[in-house]
């Protein structure tokens, strides 16, 4: 009991889970409390609607209001609900605004309002998942930029390094997620002839099937994988694809690097930041660049052996406990 005293009272706020597209941020605070275990008593409050509609988010308003505690942790994707929390005592985690940077207008005003103005507004601290998205949070809104703290995403201990030998005859590129910012068409036309095998996990796209055919390029789709496939089809890859248009981190980046395979990646937003000097880094607008960037993992053995070796060294950064950690340091500030 007496151990208990000391612990910090901490409420993680998360959405509810959608039945299709659910991404990853609730695994990364799940792992932040489990690592923190022995320092915070965490509850987690789910917000009883998906966000969608001006009573369900005022609900889950309300909701968020009635579980407030000794530090309070909105975790990202439900920003709004902040709106009724108690300032002095919230953080805000903000993991992209992809949101704001794809509207215009009456209805950037309403998103910017709730999405960022607001939240900004009634909460102590704002953590970003990489100084990229740091950069876009001041763009839009000014702020004092020591508000918001630069956290990172974790590499999960899930991730391994895998002895696999190269196949230099037909290596498999594996390309995680399909939604457009992933740049799949793009990617499709800089391997046609490649003779390369295309593993896309993600929700199916009959345009990527169409073009995929038209082009002769082998390739396997799948979605709804556990954990544990997933990491399977890391270690079944030659190579790790992360060409995007835009990402808020990049966690394909990490999860290749952390398996022991070369990652091409995109020269723009928070991708270089996160694979520091371990990828190939590629103009995701030209495909001339993917591809020739394709064509050097495939024939130069020293130069892909030499960026697995960095790729290994460049996941130190994101230790977990480290990590978690930093986490615990705000919630410690708030707390006393």
């Amino acid at each position: 009991m007496e151990n208990n005293k000391k612990k910090i009272s901490v409420a993680f706020f998360q959405r509810k889970p959608r039945s299709v597209g659910n991404y990853s941020v609730e695994y990364i605070f799940q792992d932040v409390r489990r690592r923190l275990s022995d320092k915070i008593n965490a509850t987690i409050v789910e917000s009883k609607y998906e966000s969608s509609g001006l009573f369900k988010r005022l609900f889950n308003c309300i909701q968020a209001w009635n579980a407030q505690s000794q530090v309070n942790h909105i975790t990202g994707d439900v920003n709004y609900l902040g709106l009724f929390l108690n300032k002095h005592k919230t953080i805000q985690t903000i993991l992209d605004c992809v949101h704001l940077n794809s509207n215009t207008g009456i209805r950037y005003k309403i998103l910017k309002t709730f999405w960022l103005t607001i939240p900004e507004k009634r909460s102590r601290f704002i953590t970003a998942i990489s100084e990229s998205t740091k950069t876009e949070i001041l763009k839009h809104h000014a702020c004092n930029p020591d508000k918001i703290k630069v956290i990172p995403v974790a590499i999960s201990p899930l991730f391994q390094p895998v002895a696999k030998e190269f196949n230099k005859i037909k290596p498999v590129i594996l390309q995680v997620g399909t939604a457009p910012n992933k740049n799949i068409p793009l990617l499709i036309d800089a391997i046609q002839g490649l003779g390369c095998h295309l593993h896309i996990i993600g929700k199916d796209n009959q345009e990527y099937r169409d073009m995929l055919e038209k082009t002769g390029t082998t390739y396997t789709y799948e979605w709804g994988l556990s954990d544990e496939d997933i990491r399977k089809r890391y270690a079944e890859a030659d190579i790790i694809s992360l060409v995007s248009t835009y990402e808020g981190f990049g966690m394909p980046i990490l999860e290749g690097q952390a398996t022991g395979r070369p990652v091409i990646s995109s020269n723009i937003l928070s991708m270089p930041e996160v694979a520091g000097n371990a990828a190939i880094l590629v103009d995701p607008y030209n495909v001339s660049s993917i591809r020739s960037a394709i064509e050097t993992l495939i024939q130069d053995d020293e130069f892909r052996n030499d960026l697995v070796r960095k790729g290994i060294e460049n996941i130190k950064r994101f230790d977990p406990d480290r990590i978690a950690e930093q986490y615990f340091q705000l919630y410690k500030e708030i707390a006393s």
